[in-house]
């Protein structure tokens, strides 16, 4: 009797031990020709603060209680195991209606620092209707102030040591064109109603802080249109257009790629000190090595911002991969920033005095880099 369940057991083990090979060979296929792009950015609020020497420790405590007596429940390593797995976070609901609903995948971007009125109902959304679309012509409303400054463009220094371009340049305003019914419609390739003008008035506001500003005017629909590429490409082309430009001009250090949000004014402007400004915010993309290094420089300027114009900033957003590009050409440096400048139906008055403020923030920051006033 004994013997026979001794063989029993025997057979047991074998057939456990065989089922757990299968049922990794199993799991670790699964992983492998699953589709979808696993998130680990809870990995990074488990580990923050947490010393790289005390890591094993850590994980130690959370599964075996007799190290420690109160385990917090976010750093159980079963459950970060099963975040990793399944790309849930089992205790926010956005987790599990962001792939029911259409429209909802942008609740995976996350808010790094908030701004007034911020949250996950105004969240920032990518996109454009086709080439056609923005590359038609429309009749411009010049009656907007376009021409509210008379006084000549500064000269810009030689030095350059930030690049300005848009790899979206088709963005407009509607109150600069006529007859917008809808403001989808408020896109064009008129370099005097899209992000281009708002460029260019960074670019001249710059030049009288002193500050060298190349200024990338390229009409990104057009070029797509040449390689037959739609809108969803438009990062990759303006890509082509960064790296030709540091490549010639070994002075940039700040790179500044500028857009225009899509919210109602109601969200995207601002009174400050009985002056109307449109809004600003940073997108930071997380997929690439330079990521914690341009988060810590829009997290500053918005802190700046705020510390100066208090209201104008609705925070810096941090997007991966499933919420939109997820690198925006950030990896070509570590001070790249996307900037957006107000949204869709702010006039040229409010884009204005945002301009000037943050070319009076910027400048600030600029000279204080220590790199650059190591080449001066």
């Amino acid at each position: 009797m004994n013997s026979k369940l001794r063989i029993h057991s025997i057979f047991f083990y074998i057939n456990s031990w065989l089922f757990s090979i299968c049922a990794v060979v199993a799991i670790a296929g699964i992983v492998t020709l699953y589709p979808a792009v696993f998130s680990s950015s809870h990995m990074n609020v488990l580990l923050k603060d947490i010393k790289a020497d005390q890591l094993f420790i850590h994980f130690l405590k959370a599964e075996n209680h007799y190290f420690h007596k109160e385990v917090p429940e976010s750093y159980s390593l079963s459950g970060t195991l099963f975040k990793l797995a399944t790309n849930t976070q089992p205790k926010d609901i956005r987790t599990f209606l962001g792939r029911e609903l259409p429209g909802f995948s942008i609740f995976d971007t996350g808010i790094a620092v908030a701004g007034e009125g911020t949250d996950f109902t105004n969240l920032p959304m990518e996109s454009a209707p086709p080439l056609e679309v923005l590359l038609k012509e429309k009749e411009l409303a010049m009656n907007d102030g376009q021409n509210e400054e008379s006084k000549a463009p500064p000269n810009i220094p030689d030095k350059k040591g930030v690049l300005i371009y848009h790899s979206h340049s088709w963005e407009s305003f509607a109150p600069l064109l006529k007859d917008v019914k809808d403001t989808d419609e408020a896109v064009s390739p008129n370099e005097q109603v899209n992000v281009i003008a708002v460029g260019k008035k960074l670019s001249e506001e710059l030049a009288r802080k002193g500050i060298g500003a190349e200024h990338d005017k390229t009409n990104i629909a057009a070029e797509l249109k040449k390689k037959g590429w739609n809108w969803e490409n438009s990062y990759a082309m303006s890509r082509e257009t960064v790296q030709s430009a540091m490549t010639e001009n070994k002075d940039v250090k700040f790179l500044i790629d500028i857009h225009r949000d899509s919210l109602p004014r109601g969200k995207t402007t601002a009174v400050i000190g009985q002056e109307p400004y449109a809004r600003l915010f940073f997108v930071v993309g997380k997929e690439h090595k330079n990521y914690e290094q341009n988060l810590k420089v829009a997290t500053e300027l918005h802190k700046a911002l705020e510390a100066k114009y208090k209201g104008i900033s609705r925070g810096v957003f941090v997007k991966g991969k499933s919420e939109g590009n997820g690198i925006y050409n950030q990896d070509l440096s570590e001070r790249a920033l996307l900037l957006e400048f107000g949204g869709v139906e702010n006039n040229l008055e409010e884009l204005n005095n945002s301009i000037k403020a943050f070319a009076d923030v910027f400048s600030d920051y600029y000279w204080k880099a220590e790199p650059v006033n190591a080449e001066d």
